[in-house]
């Protein structure tokens, strides 16, 4: 991952000014994330926030929101750019929260730099963070978009009561 953390932190300027915001991003999407962050309750952690703008579009929302980025410059810049949310240091594998005390991870795109033999490790975090139980999966969608690579999201909550 520090291959990854040092790529980012040399293009972060550049990946900012690349990155839509959510409101420039496909419907699909922005509908995705909006009806997410309406149902869910409790603490949430932007995980792999990147420039922070869907941390930002969470908080507007209302949802208590973190994000946390392996990225030093990322988060910096997402602190200068958002300074009404929360922003952090952070890894997928050790997002520094208690046992089961968010009502949500958000995701976006974090893992697809992840190794696959270090996907399950990830996951595990997440579980841990949620529930120790796992995930209840509620909906998979997929697209692909012209001139653009496929797309898929999971929406996955925590099994109540466990």
């Amino acid at each position: 991952m520090d291959d990854v953390r040092d790529a980012y932190g040399r293009l972060a300027e550049e990946y900012a000014e690349l990155a839509f915001s959510p409101e420039g991003m496909p419907e699909p999407d922005i509908g995705l994330v909006s009806r997410w962050a309406e149902e869910v309750s409790g603490r949430v952690v932007d995980a792999g926030c990147g420039p922070g703008h869907w941390t930002d579009f969470l908080r507007r929302r209302g949802c208590d929101v973190e994000g946390v980025d392996l990225v030093p410059r990322f988060v910096d810049m997402a602190r200068s750019r958002f300074p009404a949310s929360s922003f952090r240091v952070g890894r997928l594998d050790e997002l520094g929260v208690p046992d089961r005390s968010l009502g949500g991870i958000l995701s976006w795109y974090s893992i697809i730099h992840t190794a696959p033999e270090d996907v399950p490790r990830v996951l595990g975090e997440f579980a841990r963070c949620l529930v120790e139980a796992g995930f209840r999966v509620e909906a998979t969608t997929s697209r692909v978009d012209p001139g653009k690579r496929p797309y898929a999201a999971i929406v996955a909550r925590r099994v109540p009561g466990v």
